[in-house]
C-alpha cells in the first residue's frame, strides 16, 4: 500500500515523540553538522525502523523514494563542479536502490527503472539517465565516503525491513564496513586490530553518547562532550575521584575549557535516578540497533538479572538508611545495592538496564521493571537468577510472560531430607515436580532438578544444588551463563569512578556509566571480531583498557 498523509505523519510523530533522539540528527547535536555522513546514516537508520515498521509501509522502494534528504548538503561530496543534469539527492536515492537490488552494473538499473515510470516519477526522473552517465556519477562524483554511505544506507534499510517483515529483494549482508577495512588479512595481528577498534569506536561513540545530556541551556562556555569526557577518563584509571582526576584532565585534554571536579558533580547530581535510566536505556538501545547489523547478535535470548553491591559504607547513614542498605551477605556492613539485567550466553554480554535497590523493594518489583526494559530492547526467552529471587511470586511472573527460567532453590527441610536421601543412593540427579503456594488457593508449578556438585567440598547433602525451572533440565546447562554476569561486574566496577559522596543521584550515576562504558567496549569488541574474522568469540580481542583509550580521544583526551 502507498504511503499516505496519515501515514506518513504517524511515522514522524513517532520519531519525534522518541526521548533523545534528534532528527535530523545532522542539524540538532554537536556531534554532527548537515554535510555529516554519519548523521545522515543516523537519520536513515532512524527513519527506515519507524516508516518500515508501519502497517501501511510494506515497500523497500516507496520509503527510498519518501526519504527525507532536503536538510542534507550533498555539495560537500560532489566532485563535479558546475551545473549538471541530475540532482545529488535524486542519484543518492536511484544508487541506494541499485544496492537495495545487489546489481553489480548499472545496465541492470537502468533496465528495470525503464520499465517503471512511476517509480522513476517518484525519484525525481523526468528522463531515465543513460548507463555511462550512471557510471560516472558512481565512480566520479561521488566521493568514496558518499558511496559508502549509499552501501551503509542500503544494508540499514534492508536489515530494518526484514525485522519489521517487509518482502527485501535480497537477503542483506549482516556484516559492517568502515574506511580501510579491505586489508583482506585472516589473522589480524595487534595494529590491525587496534586500527579496526579505534574507527569502530569511533563510530559507537558518536551514535550512543548523544542519548546523554545534562539540560544545561544554551551559551555555557564548556561544551557538554567534556563533562561526558571527565567521567570517561575517570573510568580509565582505578578508583579516580572527580576532584584529583579534573585536574589531571586539564592537561591531558585537547579542550581549551574542561569542568572542575566540583561543577562535574554539580551536574551529575542534578540528574535525577529517572533521568538517568532513561538516558542509559536510549544509548544502549543505539548501541543494540548498531549491533543488531550482525548476525552474532541474533544469539541474544537469555538474560541474567542479578543484585550487586558498592564497597562497604563507612560513614554515618543517618538519614540514607533507605538508600545506604545491608550486604547481601546479611553481615553487619552496609552498602549501596544495584540491580541490572544483561545479556549472556552466545550472545554480546551488554548491560542492558540498571537500577538502584532500595529498602522495602520487593525482588517481584525488581524483577518486573527489568524485564520490562529488556523485552523492549530485545527478544527475550530465558531469565535466570540467583537463589535470592526463589520466590514464587516472582516465578509465577515470568510464566505468565511465557519466560522460562532457571533459579537455584535454598535449601529448605524437605530439600535437605530430599539430598540426603540422594546421597544414600549415590544418585546425582534427581527431578520432581513442586507446587508453590501463592496464597488465596492459588499454586505455581514448577520443578525442582537436584543435581550433584562434582570434587564438592562436603561429603554429606550438601554436596547437591536444587534448581527451580519451568523448561526442562535440558535448560540447565544454561545456568552456567550466570557467571558471565559476576565477571562482568567485576570490569563494571573497574569503569566506575571513586567518591565518598552519599548523594544517591551521583552514585548511581557513576555505576550506570560504568555499565555503559563495559557495554560499548563489549560491542566495539563483537564489531571488531566480525569485522576482521566473520565470527564472534566470548574471549575479547579487544581489551578494555584500549576501548576507553579510544574512547577518551572521542570526547576530547588526547
Amino acid at each position: 500500500m502507498p504511503p499516505t498523509r496519515d501515514s506518513r505523519r504517524a511515522v514522524y510523530r513517532r520519531v519525534a515523540q522518541r526521548p533523545h533522539i534528534d532528527w535530523p540528527a545532522y542539524d540538532s547535536t554537536p556531534l554532527y553538522d548537515r554535510t555529516s555522513l554519519a548523521g545522515l546514516e543516523s537519520d536513515i537508520r532512524t527513519v527506515s525502523e519507524m516508516w518500515l515498521d508501519h502497517e501501511s509501509h510494506d515497500s523497500v522502494e516507496e520509503f527510498v523514494c519518501a526519504l527525507p534528504l532536503a536538510y542534507f548538503r550533498f555539495n560537500a561530496h560532489d566532485r563535479y563542479e558546475g551545473s549538471t543534469r541530475y540532482q545529488m539527492d535524486t542519484l543518492f536515492r536511484v544508487f541506494v536502490l541499485k544496492e537495495l537490488h545487489g546489481w553489480a552494473h548499472e545496465t541492470a538499473l537502468v533496465d528495470y527503472l525503464e520499465d517503471r515510470p512511476e517509480l522513476c516519477e517518484q525519484l525525481g526522473f523526468e528522463t531515465v539517465p543513460d548507463q555511462s552517465t550512471l557510471w560516472r556519477s558512481w565512480h566520479e562524483r561521488f566521493t568514496p565516503d558518499l558511496r559508502e554511505t549509499v552501501e551503509t544506507a542500503a544494508r540499514t534499510i534492508l536489515i530494518k525491513a526484514q525485522n519489521a517483515g517487509v518482502a527485501v529483494p535480497r537477503e542483506p549482508a549482516r556484516k559492517l564496513r568502515y574506511h580501510g577495512n579491505e586489508s583482506g588479512e585472516s589473522d589480524p595481528n595487534d595494529q590491525t586490530t587496534l586500527e579496526q577498534a579505534e574507527k569502530i569506536t569511533d563510530h559507537v561513540s558518536r551514535i550512543v553518547f548523544p542519548a546523554f545530556s545534562l539540560d544545561r541551556g544554551d551559551g555555557c562556555e564548556i561544551h557538554e562532550n567534556a563533562y561526558w569526557g571527565l567521567q570517561t577518563y575517570l573510568g580509565l584509571r582505578e578508583r579516580l575521584a572527580a576532584n584529583e582526576g579534573a585536574r589531571s584532565f586539564i592537561y591531558e585534554s585537547t579542550r581549551d575549557r574542561t569542568p572542575l571536579g566540583h561543577a562535574h558533580r554539580e551536574h551529575i547530581r542534578d540528574l535525577s535516578v529517572d533521568q538517568v535510566r532513561e538516558m542509559y536505556r536510549q544509548a544502549i538501545t543505539r548501541l543494540l540497533n548498531e549491533v543488531a547489523e550482525t548476525e552474532q547478535f541474533f544469539r541474544a535470548g537469555i538474560v541474567a538479572i542479578d543484585i550487586t553491591e558498592d564497597d562497604p559504607f563507612t560513614g554515618d547513614r543517618t538519614g540514607r538508611e533507605d538508600e545506604i542498605i545491608g550486604t547481601k551477605e546479611k553481615t553487619d556492613e552496609y552498602a549501596y545495592q544495584w540491580a541490572t539485567v544483561q545479556l549472556v550466553g552466545n550472545a554480546i554480554p551488554v548491560v542492558l538496564d540498571a537500577r538502584p535497590v532500595r529498602k522495602g523493594e520487593s525482588r517481584l518489583e525488581i524483577v518486573k521493571d527489568l524485564l520490562d526494559s529488556a523485552e523492549e530492547m530485545v527478544h527475550v526467552d530465558n531469565v535466570l537468577m540467583d537463589r535470592e529471587f526463589d520466590s514464587q511470586h516472582v516465578l509465577e511472573m515470568l510464566s505468565q510472560r511465557g519466560l522460562s527460567y532457571v533459579v537455584p532453590k535454598r535449601m529448605q527441610t524437605s530439600e535437605k531430607a530430599q539430598a540426603k536421601r540422594l546421597l544414600q543412593r549415590d544418585q546425582d540427579r534427581y527431578e520432581t515436580g513442586r507446587k508453590l503456594h501463592l496464597g488465596k488457593n492459588e499454586w505455581h508449578e514448577t520443578t525442582l532438578i537436584y543435581r550433584r556438585k562434582e570434587d564438592s567440598e562436603y561429603d554429606d547433602h550438601r554436596q547437591y544444588s536444587v534448581f527451580m525451572t519451568n523448561c526442562g533440565s535440558g535448560h540447565l546447562t544454561e545456568y552456567g551463563y550466570r557467571w558471565e554476569i559476576e565477571s562482568g561486574y567485576k570490569s563494571i566496577k573497574r569503569f566506575m569512578a571513586a567518591t565518598t559522596s552519599k548523594n544517591f543521584g551521583l552514585r548511581f550515576f557513576y555505576f550506570a556509566f560504568s555499565c555503559l562504558l563495559y557495554s560499548i567496549w563489549r560491542a566495539v569488541d563483537l564489531l571488531v571480531q566480525v569485522q576482521l574474522t566473520g565470527e564472534y568469540e566470548h574471549s575479547p580481542m579487544v581489551t578494555a583498557d584500549n576501548t576507553l583509550t579510544l574512547l577518551k580521544k572521542e570526547t576530547g583526551i588526547g
